[in-house]
């Protein structure tokens, strides 16, 4: 065993760990810790639970002590995958640094927080910034952060980096920073593509390697619950006689889905359990005050994705409990890694159903073991079901799918609000007037009667428009007797036979009686001025 004062820690520090409770480093401390104080590349691979985050927190504290931080150019950058993860390195930097004679400053930079108060503390500099991918390029791409003053680059949990998606952005990071710099990288698995990445930015890095990749700590005792049936209302029953049995001080419950976790933590709630989720979907605020009410013993169960893993740094966690078997198998070794800290015991447990048999191989052949299996007595789980919830009861939907129930509706005589309505007569043929046959009317004349009103009345406007605007009458075209259009229904000439104005009548008749009763023909018995002039020969 190493003590930290073997390390070659400064006074200030070794008090700061000291204070913490800790005496003795564990064997990812105890190697990485040395070489990261002379400046060179770290590649560290370490099952989650077994000290990393001090083994490039203290030697980073130890390196920056001299120096100061310039704004918007933090000397030392921190990436992690998750907000929890980011936001407990935050809380070891604090940690840690307390006890130095000049207070080293930081900033942590995750999202589901002011971009303002970030800024602020961006603008005053900071000698460290712990980030999450996503938030640390949305205030570079702003403008609001420079990062060629990066001294040491640390990258933590890089193989669940790979899982999120986050590797073309760590590699866009990787190019902002100066060439010249330490890099410190930690991944509990070590697949293709972080290889890669490390052979590509790493220069000649010191591989550190004190445990095989994706194993299992050795203080964690593994079970696994086998039930006939993949029933979801089965596995809640499962798993709410394994905390019963179990008689847990607190516990960890992960699901595949994060739909899945707040129906799981609701079930518990519903059964007397105290018990809360924790997921991506939630808001910042709402997801560290459930941590923190986690941390403190305020609440027993805590439901959780897989999102959660990496970043819940608790030391005594009693119980881990896989409601879902992981679809990844390193996945696994995470989850568990929540128990037995720091040396300390701990249990898990696995409910595994028929549906989960490629996905339960794929661990078995991971961790190399065989768990000790625990048999639900008393419980005939093949005759639970749940009951499937009826989506249309709630009203939503997609808007076709309405549109398609709507003409349902119509079709089978339905309104809107549901209430039954005779349904609607196509009207084929006129009906008959008194003393007249009635006579078969063409769908085309039809839809031309429907139309004729609106016609007529908008001639009807325009021609009184075109009268009122010119004198007397002076046109024939107003003034001569319409012939009646025999295209046009029958109820269209009543309704365009309108009478005009007295006013208007008596201007016609005047036209009438100056011509000799004949209708005006042209321009009258009036030329225009232009038709008077002598033409000139040779011009038309």
């Amino acid at each position: 065993m190493t003590e930290f004062s073997e390390l070659g820690l400064s006074p200030e520090i070794l008090q700061a760990v000291f204070n913490t409770g800790y005496t003795t480093a564990t064997p990812i401390q105890a190697e990485a810790i040395p070489v990261a104080l002379t400046g060179k590349d770290v590649l560290g691979i370490a099952q989650t639970g077994t000290g990393k985050t001090a083994a490039f927190t203290l030697p980073m504290i130890e390196r920056l002590a001299a120096g100061r931080s310039r704004a918007r150019m933090p000397r030392a950058l921190v990436i992690a995958p998750t907000r929890e993860l980011a936001d407990q390195v935050s809380a070891s930097f604090e940690r840690y640094s307390a006890g130095q004679a000049r207070k080293l400053s930081w900033a942590l930079l995750i999202g589901g927080v002011s971009f303002n108060d970030q800024q602020l503390k961006l603008d005053r500099g900071v000698d460290v910034l712990i980030a999450t991918p996503g938030r640390l390029l949305d205030h570079f791409e702003r403008g609001k952060l420079l990062l060629t003053g990066v001294q040491i680059l640390v990258v933590d949990e890089a193989d669940r980096m790979l899982d999120m998606g986050f590797i073309p952005d760590i590699e866009r990071i990787f190019k902002l920073t100066p060439p010249k710099k330490q890099i410190l990288f930690f991944s509990a698995t070590m697949p293709p593509e972080i290889t890669r990445l490390t052979k590509q930015f790493l220069n000649d890095p010191v591989r550190i390697e004190v445990a095989k990749p994706a194993t299992t700590a050795e203080t964690i005792s593994q079970h696994i619950v086998r039930i006939p049936t993949s029933d979801p209302k089965a596995k809640r029953t499962a798993l709410r006689m394994l905390i019963e049995k179990e008689g847990i001080k607190n516990g960890i419950v992960f699901c595949n889905r994060k739909s899945e976790v707040d129906i799981v933590a609701k079930s518990l709630r519903t059964h007397g359990l105290d018990a809360a989720a924790i997921h991506g979907d939630l808001d910042q605020q709402t997801r560290m005050r459930t941590l923190d009410a986690f941390r403190n013993g305020d609440l027993k169960l805590l439901c959780a994705s897989d999102v959660a893993a990496r970043g819940l740094d608790i030391p005594d966690v009693s119980h881990v409990f896989n409601y879902d078997v992981p679809h990844h198998a390193e996945d696994y070794v995470h989850r568990i890694g929540r128990t037995g800290r720091a040396g300390k015991s701990g249990r898990a447990l696995m409910i595994v159903t028929p549906a989960d048999a490629k996905n339960i191989d794929k661990v078995l052949k991971l961790i190399g073991q065989e768990p000790e299996e625990i048999v639900l007595e008393g419980v005939d789980f093949t005759a639970i079901h749940d009951t499937p919830r009826d989506d249309r009861k709630g009203g939503r939907g997609p808007a076709r799918g309405r549109d398609r129930d709507r003409d349902r509706d119509r079709e089978r005589g339905r309104g809107r609000d549901g209430e039954v309505r005779p349904p609607r007569r196509e009207r084929t043929e006129p009906q008959a007037i008194e003393g007249h046959e009635a006579s078969p009317v063409e769908p085309a004349q039809t839809e031309a009667a429907q139309a004729a009103p609106e016609a007529g009345t908008e001639r009807d406007t325009h021609s009184r428009r075109s009268r009122t605007a010119r004198s007397d009458g002076r046109t024939s075209a107003d003034a001569a007797p319409r012939a009646p259009r025999t295209s046009e229904p029958a109820e269209a000439p009543a309704r365009n036979s309108r009478q005009e104005p007295s006013g208007r009548r008596r201007d016609s008749s005047q036209d009438e009686d100056r011509q000799g009763g004949k209708p005006v023909v042209g321009f009258g018995s009036e030329l225009p001025a232009f038709l008077n002039r002598p033409t000139t020969s040779g011009q038309k």
